[in-house]
């Protein structure tokens, strides 16, 4: 409930930023309003947007951690029944991809879980909303195509998105691994404070170079014109085979949330 409620750390500071930087005149009414509605949805505890999204859960599983008196995935879905249902959000999964009957309660969820050391059990939880996932992608590089190759995908996908996926944009970015492992990493990528730099100075670069050309394009707030399309670039990238560049694109539009808590 409280995901749906608030913007990710960071996102409401970058959106409110980024009036200054705005030079259309209904761009930065469109971002102010964005401001008011976020904290609109704070104060009355509603839902930032009406879509409030898959569940997608990333369980970072400490090693010395042993789960008793139940299914784990089990628990995860309940607890994303009671807070769709307690909280009256919009429940959008279907139970079968053609059959399209909706499953009543917002379950399953959508969850990866990584082992890690130590003895605590961390759940991140990233409501997911469609319009902005309909618009992601995923190419299967040749490796000769290099960083030249990387960019071109990045800009092809959000060009293409233009103002369907209500900008402003937090642009994740997967880079490696295999085919299911480059998607995971993009979305991976929208679960870092926004606008937190990669570790990596290369993938620093990078995201800076990608955003400055992103907000080239043109497309602006909701998609009215303008200078802010997208408010950050987060890059994630895995070692992968000599013979593949995989890349992901995994958008989230101005509505991206997040939370996380440790047990």
């Amino acid at each position: 409930m409280e995901a749906n409620y608030e913007l990710a750390t960071g996102m409401g500071e970058a959106i409110k930023k980024s009036i200054e930087a705005e030079e259309s005149p209904v761009g930065r009414e469109v971002l102010a309003e964005l401001v008011a509605n976020s904290e609109l949805a704070l104060t009355e505890s509603v839902p930032i947007c009406q879509d409030t999204g898959l569940a997608v859960v990333y369980l970072e599983l400490g090693q010395d951690v042993h789960v008793v008196d139940g299914d784990l995935y089990l628990a995860i879905d309940e607890g994303v029944r009671q807070g769709y249902q307690e909280g009256y959000l919009r429940k959008s999964v279907v139970s079968d991809p053609l059959l399209r009957q909706n499953t009543g309660d917002n379950t399953p969820a959508f969850i990866r879980v990584q082992i890690v050391p130590g003895d605590k059990l961390r759940i991140h939880l990233l409501p997911k909303g469609g319009g902005s996932e309909n618009v992601s992608r995923l190419a299967m590089l040749k490796p000769a195509q290099g960083v030249a190759g990387v960019k071109d995908f990045v800009l092809s996908t959000v060009d293409k998105a233009g103002g369907n996926a209500c900008p402003p944009y937090v642009v994740g970015v997967g880079i490696g691994g295999t085919f299911d492992e480059c998607a995971f990493l993009a979305k991976r990528a929208l679960m870092r404070p926004v606008g937190s730099p990669s570790p990596r100075p290369h993938l620093a670069e990078l995201e800076q170079e990608l955003l400055a050309s992103i907000n080239d394009l043109g497309i602006g707030p909701q998609g009215y014109g303008g200078r802010v399309t997208a408010l950050a670039v987060h890059i994630e990238a895995s070692p992968t085979h000599i013979a593949c560049l995989p890349v992901a694109v995994n958008l989230s539009c101005h509505a991206l949330r997040h939370k996380m808590r440790e047990i």
